[in-house]
């Protein structure tokens, strides 16, 4: 499993302009009108599951007690309170325009000034993303002073898991460094007000996109790890400074495969010397060699610690392949020292751990319990490892040598006895969230389908799903969740399964069984799938990851068997009619035509054309309970309705933008369902809700709650008016309620 990726078809979907911002406002929740008076104030939360996304990196403040932060490659970055025992996030307030700063690249602290923080943010440096950008607080990250880059950063890229590339310098506060991928090294002497190219930085920039992967004080002298060496003798991956101006290569660095990419280093203050770990590749996947050297700084004599050295064999005979990615030192005890392995798979990743400088080491695994009764999904059974993968960040704490966190591809786990470990995750939700259903019945108000964590139910929307995800199968990302209308119990999903890619519920989504058989395409591009009313047909369309569609397929034995329908227009999502289950319905996006069938899905015509097209972003929805009902959600071209079953379509003059759209409880006295939408009836782009079938709309979130890019569904609650369900991509599943 991995941290999902925006699409590249979502990414070019969403817009990429860069607004700047001098602070974020405090975070009262104020909903605001447009066209209705008394606008009431909505109270925002997470539905609880608890991490589920690649924690980047965690620093423990070197001069505050039970001060941390961690930072996220898609899902922006936290602070730690030690009395709550939770994480608050701290960029909820980037808008839909700056979706390309929830990656956060790097971040800093100033141990002379506690109340400092920097984060440099920017998720993808490919030309189509938005540059990148610096967030410097005087308090904490409660509010922000933001400066816009002109260069981009990569927080969702290879080397996300690296060190932190942004650093105050050691000797003076005011003086900040920032590595980048693909512009070399960036200093500011303004607190990270203006930036400037360090034009004595020697490392030449290549193509690799890693550049500067780390930056280090140790003492006075600020060391920079270099990513874009290609590890013969004599390449340079590390260069320092003594006097913040003039930079050099540290003399008699390894060199070699296994010390091709530096990942991390940590300084010891006590001894002086500074640990580095090495891979072959920068992770956070296909490495498959690494060690452990350090530096001892007061005469340069250099020493290969490596506790295991990659390449081995398993008692199955496999490979032992990995490198090294954590690295922190114990502040508390000199020479203590703990280093993590990197993508290995054979004999599972560890935390290594010294404490005489690295002469003899101990696997912390060995001894480790677990218990991961807070966040379930993380239970995968007694015969499967439990330590994590992707670990590519650890730290230690500074006031107590026995607490440790590490990060994964899908949670932090701490202990505080080096042998007891739990998810250290309260507060911190970073799933990317593709589907929500909201039950009309029975015991959960919630159906999610997630990447990389497949379908989960929620009982509670203040604890993690106590099933963890859906199994028999056992999805890594769903691609579709459909529910019938007329028979809530029966529950589909589909999605990348280990046995099977799709599943059928017959009690509202609790337990599932696979479906008997599967058309050949489905266990390469499954794609969404929608349910008839009375849950009596399946329709299945099949988009591979790379955007290549196949034709739909159908069945009507609970997908014993499955025959192909050639008329339905390929990587179109179906829709289900929710009061008639002869129809369903799909929308075109190349030619802008709406397609129905009225015979259960075996044959689909043209009706309504002319309609926006050329964007697979854009979605249709039924409206509940009625036949006929459609709503279309065209971006930047608005919202379109129909109501005679798409022979035509009306543009809704009340919203000049929508992305997606849903629908919930009706309010007190109304005789048409709630509708909540992400669009814009003004300028910006916010979360709506109508009482009134879309005459007027209420802004129910506010500018302390945006979290990015929000385009992919949204969903109100059937049985509660005004409670309503929004995915975001890196901020897990956002639900609202009117306070």
């Amino acid at each position: 499993m991995r941290t999902s990726l925006l699409s590249r078809r979502a990414v070019l979907a969403a817009s990429a302009a860069t607004a700047a911002l001098t602070a974020v406002p405090a975070l009262a929740t104020q909903a605001h009108a447009v066209g209705l008076a008394d606008a009431p104030a909505y109270r925002w939360r997470n539905a609880v599951i608890g991490g589920t996304g690649f924690v980047t990196g965690v620093l423990f403040h070197p001069s505050v007690r039970g001060l941390a932060y961690a930072r996220t490659d898609i899902g922006g970055a936290y602070r730690w309170d030690d009395r709550a025992g939770r994480w608050t996030p701290l960029t909820d307030h980037l808008g839909w325009d700056d979706w390309n700063l929830l990656g956060v690249e790097a971040m800093a602290v100033d141990p002379t000034h506690p109340d400092r923080l920097y984060l440099a943010l920017g998720t993808y440096a490919q030309s189509w993303a938005g540059n990148g950008a610096v967030l410097r607080s005087e308090d904490r990250g409660a509010t922000w002073t933001r400066t816009d880059l002109t260069v981009k950063l990569g927080a969702n890229e290879d080397g996300r898991g690296a060190g932190e590339r942004l650093l105050v310098d050691p000797r003076d506060s005011d003086t900040l460094w920032l590595g980048t991928r693909h512009d070399g090294l960036l200093k500011s002497t303004d607190r990270g007000a203006t930036w400037a190219a360090v034009t004595a930085f020697p490392a030449k920039v290549n193509s690799s996109g890693q550049g500067v992967v780390f930056l280090v004080a140790a003492g006075r002298t600020v060391y920079a790890g270099w990513g874009d060496g290609d590890g013969t003798t004599g390449s340079v991956n590390l260069y320092r400074t003594a006097d913040g101006t003039t930079w050099e290569a540290v003399p008699g660095q390894p060199n070699g495969t296994s010390a091709k990419v530096p990942i991390r280093a940590a300084y010891d203050r006590h001894t002086r010397e500074l640990y580095l770990t090495y891979a072959d590749a920068p992770g956070p996947g296909g490495q498959s060699d690494g060690s452990v050297h350090k530096l001892r700084t007061t005469d340069g004599k250099w020493t290969d610690l490596t506790p295991v050295k990659p390449g081995g064999t398993t008692s199955d005979g496999s490979a032992d392949t990995f490198g090294y990615g954590g690295v922190a030192v114990d502040a508390r005890r000199p020479g203590a020292v703990v280093v993590s392995t990197n993508n290995r798979w054979a004999e599972v990743d560890t935390l290594f751990r010294t404490t005489d400088g690295g002469r003899t080491w101990t696997s912390l695994k060995d001894a480790a319990v677990f218990d991961v009764s807070e966040t379930p999904f993380l239970d995968w059974g007694a015969d499967k490892p439990k330590f994590g993968w992707w670990i590519q960040t650890v730290a230690v704490d500074p006031y107590d040598s026995r607490h440790l966190v590490y990060g994964t591809g899908a949670t932090l786990y701490g202990t505080r006895d080096l042998r007891h470990w739990a998810p250290r995750i309260r507060g911190l939700e970073e799933t990317a969230v593709r589907q929500l259903i909201s039950p009309p019945v029975g015991e959960a108000h919630l159906i999610s389908g997630l990447g990389d964590i497949g379908v989960m139910y929620h009982e509670r929307l203040t604890a993690s799903p106590s099933r963890g995800m859906a199994t028999n199968p056992v999805f890594g990302s769903a691609t579709g969740l459909a529910q019938a209308a007329a028979r809530p119990a029966y529950v589909v999903r589909t999605g990348w399964g280990d046995h099977g890619n799709g599943a059928y519920s017959h009690d509202g989504g609790r337990t599932w069984a696979p479906f008997a058989a599967q058309p050949d395409i489905a266990k390469d591009a499954p794609g969404p799938i929608a349910t008839s009313a009375d849950g009596g047909t399946l329709l299945w369309s099949f988009v591979h990851w790379d955007g290549t569609t196949y034709a739909a397929h159908r069945s009507t034995d609970n997908g014993t068997t499955w025959s192909e329908v050639s008329s339905f227009p390929k990587g179109a999502t179906p829709v289900a009619d929710p009061a008639d289950p002869t129809r369903f319905y799909a929308y075109d996006f190349d030619t802008g035509t709406l397609y129905v069938s009225t015979d259960s899905g075996r044959s689909f015509t043209a009706r309504a054309g002319g309609l926006p097209s050329g964007d697979s972003q854009f979605k249709l929805v039924a409206a509940p309970g009625r036949s006929g009902d459609l709503w279309l959600s065209v971006k930047e071209n608005g919202l379109y309705r129909s109501t005679d079953g798409g022979g035509t379509f009306a543009r809704i003059g009340s919203c000049r933008a929508s992305y997606t759209l849903g629908f919930g409880k009706a309010a007190d006295g109304a005789d048409y369902p709630a509708i909540y939408q992400v669009g814009s009836t003004e300028t910006s782009t916010a979360v709506h809700r109508s009482d009134d079938e879309a005459r007027t709309w209420v802004r129910i979130n506010d500018d302390a709650h945006q979290w990015g890019w929000t385009g992919e569904v949204i969903t109100g609650d059937p049985r509660i008016h005004g409670r309503v369900y929004l995915a975001t991509n890196g901020r897990g599943i956002q639900y609202g309620e009117p306070v």
